[in-house]
């Protein structure tokens, strides 16, 4: 991960760009403190979560959806 000021920063973007679409990470700092970072934009394709890529890691009791018991029915109601 690329680290570099403000300064640089504004000097420098066309590069900077040219990093981040190649896949790296740039952290803007201001006084060596970073500020900001700069990722490649990624397109809602993308970031489409997969049916399925869950399975066998979420597992529910037997009586995952039973009614629930009348006190606590009672307290949702006024």
């Amino acid at each position: 991960m690329l680290q570099i000021n403000v300064h640089d920063a504004k000097t420098r973007f066309s590069k900077i760009l040219a990093r981040v679409q190649a896949g790296e990470t740039v952290v803007i700092a201001k006084s060596g403190r970073p500020v900001a970072r700069i990722v490649a934009f990624q397109t809602r394709e993308a970031c489409q979560r997969r049916f399925g890529t869950a399975k066998k890691t979420v597992h529910l009791s037997a009586g995952w959806n039973a009614p629930l018991p009348g006190k606590v029915l009672d307290a949702f109601e006024p």
